[in-house]
């Protein structure tokens, strides 16, 4: 089912005490929300999922992020994807699966970066703990400022240049109001 966003949501009561639930909906998701409304209008019992919007990173607060991992490539030598995807691991979002050993090479192809925490036993069938990291772009801003804060702190021991700690914030605050 396609999903948009609602800015603003009103509750209201019909003559018979019935609940009329009220979205405001505007821009792009207008179109998306009519397109629902037209699907469902006609079926007659419908389930409706309202969930709280999680506000994501702003592209500023990303552009820093890469910047900060080609500068310190550029001091140890290496490239800024191989930065980002240790970054990644010392500061990342992650969660543990465990597959079939000859899963292993697959899962790796389709995570940011993927540590083997080795063989492990679930109900007498053999297993691969993997440790699998989510690529940034899924983190909301308390999850990127984690990581902004860990790049943040590698490139200030290579003695890279930085911006301000209110720098920082500004950029973590258009994040929200960008992405909100």
């Amino acid at each position: 089912m396609p999903k948009f966003k609602a800015h603003k949501i009103t509750k209201m009561t019909d003559d018979e005490g019935n609940i009329i639930v009220s979205l405001l909906v505007s821009g792009y998701d207008k179109y998306i929300a009519d397109m629902v409304y037209r699907e469902i209008k006609d079926v007659g019992d419908f389930l409706v999922e309202l969930k709280k919007h999680v506000k994501r990173r702003s592209l500023d607060a990303n552009a820093y992020l890469w910047k900060l991992c080609d500068e310190i490539a550029r001091v140890i030598r290496s490239s800024k994807d191989e930065v980002y995807l240790t970054m990644l691991e010392r500061y990342g979002v992650f969660t543990h699966i465990i597959v079939k050993p000859n899963i292993v090479s697959k899962m790796k192809a389709e995570w940011k970066t993927v540590r083997e925490l080795g063989e492990v036993t679930v109900n007498g069938n053999t297993g691969i703990q993997l440790q699998c990291y989510f690529g940034s772009h899924t983190y909301d801003t308390k999850e990127f400022s984690k990581l902004l804060d860990g790049v943040i702190s590698e490139a200030k021991e290579l003695n890279i240049d930085l911006i301000s700690e209110q720098e920082k914030r500004m950029l973590l605050h258009d994040w929200g109001n960008k992405n909100g």
